[in-house]
């Protein structure tokens, strides 16, 4: 096969999943065996706005700030000042039964509110104005992975934040096409010329070998997927179809440590209300799905979720009844025996607000980082997160 043919038909091996430098990629990988704690990422794409997803009910302020926008009814009051969302219901329960901890005000130092970048910070746990080309969760593969299929991410292709500088996890939106496409025979005519000379030559010996690992990633997680029928139902959408499939992953007990799911469309500049209401609605009712799913097979006390958006929106709504750009935002964390469960924290103050009219900052996301890290994946966060950050107490 000729070096042009190789490189226009590499791109298959490409949407698996990115490894750059792989022949590198095991002199670094820890030898020890994945321990069964699990972190689930949940990423909000766009901006969520926080203020109208936790609902200061009480406080004028929020109410003069947005006239047509505030929350009036039906808020879910969970104490004296705050409350869910009508559409966070779902989500009920997990408060009640003290498995859910909502931190508040969890931004960081100049922040930038560019989509792009913001969402490039959290993703790599950089400083506003550090530029890193690996992610905070591929990073912790670097020094604790194994296989690709450590860290898998349901889409087709692979967030920043599970890339390494060594090491990535594995991107799928459905692992049976995943392993249908690994059976192809591409593949074996690729992999045919694995020992051919002129690979030295123009370096591209380790897209052979990320295609060997794509291929034995996909064995691995096709052949030891349970394929059963969930007594879980759960919604007909596409968000919920990830967390289900991720269910299926942890409760067929793959060895995968991470696994990161994505619900975008948050970026609610005009007509808010109704487009917010949809998406949390989604939200709640898959995650509430989810942990049902994994509380009747018992891998629910294994399981931490973590769920973040890259920025909130401004307190004052715009004239197009939505919301701009913003900084700080809550961030949810649901597992069990929490240690902090319910409110970590008060809302910043309605009334002290930074030149730009948005909430100020409380809690850096690097400490919430860090927090799971030590507390939930027992490892240091040394060399994962480039900034020593302040342990939380929610775990």
């Amino acid at each position: 096969m000729d070096r042009r043919k190789f490189i226009k038909n590499s791109a298959l091996a490409s949407s698996l999943f990115f490894v750059p430098k792989f022949v590198k990629a095991f002199e670094s990988i820890a030898s020890e065996r994945l321990g069964y704690k699990r972190l689930v990422i949940i990423q909000l794409g766009g901006g969520n706005d926080g203020l109208n997803t936790i609902i200061p009910h009480n406080n004028d302020l929020y109410y003069k700030a947005r006239p047509k926008l505030a929350i009036t009814k039906n808020i879910i009051k969970l104490n004296d000042d705050l409350g869910f969302h009508p559409s966070l219901g779902p989500l009920r329960a997990l408060y009640d039964n003290g498995e859910l901890s909502i931190i508040n005000n969890v931004g960081y130092p100049n922040p930038v509110r560019s989509h792009f970048r913001s969402m490039d910070i959290w993703q790599t746990a950089s400083n506003s104005d550090q530029y890193l080309q690996s992610g905070w969760l591929g990073r912790f593969l670097d020094q604790h992975g194994k296989k690709p299929y450590n860290a898998i991410e349901m889409d087709e292709q692979l967030s920043l934040a599970m890339k390494g500088e060594h090491f990535n996890g594995i991107a799928t939106n459905d692992y049976k096409v995943l392993y249908n496409t690994s059976k192809d025979p591409y593949f074996k005519k690729v992999l045919d010329h694995y020992n051919d000379a002129h690979l030295s030559e123009h370096n591209l010996g380790y897209l052979y070998q990320t295609m060997i690992e794509a291929k034995s990633s996909a064995n691995y997680i096709f052949e030891n997927t349970k394929v059963q029928a969930s007594q879980t139902t759960y919604p007909q959408n596409r968000f919920a179809k990830q967390l289900k499939n991720v269910s299926q992953f942890i409760n067929s007990d793959l060895d995968t440590k991470v696994f990161y799911t994505s619900l975008n469309g948050f970026d609610t500049h005009a007509n808010q209300n109704n487009r917010q209401t949809k998406l949390l609605s989604q939200y709640a009712e898959g995650v509430a799905a989810f942990v049902e799913d994994l509380k009747s097979n018992g891998t629910f006390k294994d399981t931490l979720l973590l769920t973040f958006s890259e920025f909130g929106r401004r307190v004052k709504q715009n004239a197009a009844n939505g919301t701009d750009h913003g900084s700080a935002n809550n961030v949810f964390v649901i597992g069990k025996n929490l240690k902090q469960a319910g409110f970590y924290n008060n809302l910043s103050s309605l009334s002290d607000l930074d030149k730009n009219g948005d909430l100020k900052y409380s809690v850096d996301f690097r400490s919430v980082y860090a927090t799971i890290l030590s507390q939930w994946m027992d490892v240091s966060s040394e060399g994962i997160i480039p900034s020593k950050q302040e342990l939380l107490k929610f775990i």
